[in-house]
């Protein structure tokens, strides 16, 4: 193993077995590591019990070694995918939990905006570029989201994935698949309900979700974009807004 097992990583939640709700491992059993803090504050966040410096005081600091210890007590120490989500996980130290995890044949997902690049993606199983679009009030530095492709070379499977909102959006998403034509694009319709962090029963809205789904799939057909794949979030509408499933 390479790296330091003792580094401190600011933990939000670690949970699973679950599934995995959306992009490219969608369905696939999953273990979850959430980081705590991001340098994004997108408009229309669910997950701002991870992102936002008021809720800090959620975030544990753990070791890799004891992060990795509850990741196998979660999953039996029988091997499946590890996502590390957040927040901006590639904030956070965790090229040691990887190869921990790979030793014993874990593979390691991870999703981030592309804001900053860690030489640790190249450890990687799997990497989701997920640049915001103009909805959530944020604005990718194509230059910052290079470097991330640089850094994960041609190791990991690298995907890209885009939630849209409104037209803007999806004019957004088809040019960032013109700017990457050999990445595989997953699209997903916008979550119209973001829980407050506090609140994980928080109603979900059905009908707006389905009825955006639905909006998007005819955007891509009617468009003869056949590259492209449309997915729900699987989780929403399976458990709605609540936390650690």
């Amino acid at each position: 193993m390479t790296g330091n097992s003792t580094e401190t990583i600011r933990v939000n939640e670690i949970f699973g077995p679950t599934i995995q709700g959306e992009g490219a491992l969608i369905g696939q059993p999953t273990v979850f590591v959430r980081t705590g803090g991001c340098d994004y504050r997108c408009s229309w966040c669910d997950t701002l019990h991870a992102v936002d410096s008021e809720y800090r005081h959620l975030w544990t600091p753990m070791t890799t070694q004891s992060i990795w210890e509850e990741v196998r007590k979660l999953s039996g120490s029988v091997p499946l995918v590890v996502s590390l989500s957040g927040g901006n996980p590639a904030i956070q130290p965790l090229g040691s939990l990887i190869d921990l995890g790979h030793e014993q044949d874990y593979r390691f997902a991870l999703e981030t905006q592309g804001s900053v690049s860690q030489n640790w993606f190249r450890k990687l199983d799997v990497l989701t570029l997920s640049p915001k679009p103009p909805s959530s009030l944020m604005k990718t530095d194509w230059s910052l989201f290079d470097q991330c492709l640089e850094m994960a070379g041609d190791q990991p499977e690298i995907a890209l994935k885009i939630v849209i909102f409104d037209d803007i959006d999806y004019e957004f998403a088809k040019d960032a698949a013109r700017r990457y034509p050999n990445l595989p694009v997953y699209l997903q319709p916008g979550n119209h309900t973001p829980p407050p962090p506090d609140n994980a029963d928080a109603p979900i809205d059905i009908d707006g979700i389905t009825s955006r789904l639905d909006w998007l799939t005819s955007k891509v057909v009617n468009d003869r974009w056949f590259s492209a794949t449309v997915l729900p979030q699987l989780h929403v509408l399976i458990w709605g807004n609540k936390r650690g499933v």
